[in-house]
């Protein structure tokens, strides 16, 4: 979802500043490098200590998340990743999903926010598995909440954790060049949904999978 459907990655790194801030924790750019494709309760005790009990860690996240939020409603349409909305459209008629280490309350202000929730037949979040990204757990689960192989699968990721869990899905992933250019591993590369090599390459992947 981040990094892929919404452009959020310009707002989470400012709500970390300012939430970390709040008990005198600056930011580094190495902390923010960190945050990608992690799920809140590995980067709370990252970032504060490893001392925390599960629930500091759980109020910790929920307080960042609604900053986040905050921050990000009046621009939440304007962060859509170009091409998305049209780009679900036109594909409808296939099995389509999210699978998120994001948690539930950030799901249902991207998806509902944006009005894209009745695109996807499942939505997985970061509190539905027991081991995030980069484990493949979240996209196995998708591929059998859908129905259908993971061989089958093409996967849409911006993060290494995520392009490492859906290759050990068995699944193909496309690289979304938003937060990282250098996604080893990936069987197509775009900067967005607007890319015209994206259409043609995914109806030869359709075909063969077909």
């Amino acid at each position: 979802m981040d990094g892929v459907i919404v452009d959020s990655n310009p707002w989470h790194r400012a709500a970390w500043t300012e939430y970390n801030r709040g008990f005198g924790i600056e930011t580094t750019d190495a902390m923010q490098q960190r945050m990608y494709g992690k799920r809140n309760d590995e980067l709370i005790r990252d970032f504060f200590g490893t001392y925390l009990s599960d629930a500091e860690v759980l109020a910790h996240g929920a307080a960042k998340e609604a900053l986040y939020r905050e921050l990000m409603r009046p621009c939440l349409d304007d962060a859509l990743v170009p091409g998305i909305r049209g780009f679900l459209t036109r594909h409808r008629g296939l099995k389509l999903a999210v699978a998120t280490n994001a948690e539930p309350a950030n799901v249902d202000f991207v998806l509902g926010g944006t009005g894209l929730r009745p695109f996807f037949n499942v939505i997985v979040n970061g509190h539905e598995v027991s081991r995030p990204k980069p484990d493949p757990e979240i996209y196995l689960r998708v591929a059998r909440d859908l129905g259908v192989d993971a061989a089958t699968c093409v996967v849409f990721e911006d993060s290494y954790a995520g392009v490492e869990a859906g290759l050990a899905a068995g699944m193909t992933v496309v690289g979304v060049s938003t937060t990282h250019d250098d996604l080893s591993g990936v069987a197509f590369s775009m900067r967005n949904f607007n890319d015209p090599a994206l259409e043609r390459w995914l109806a030869e992947r359709l075909a063969v999978t077909a």
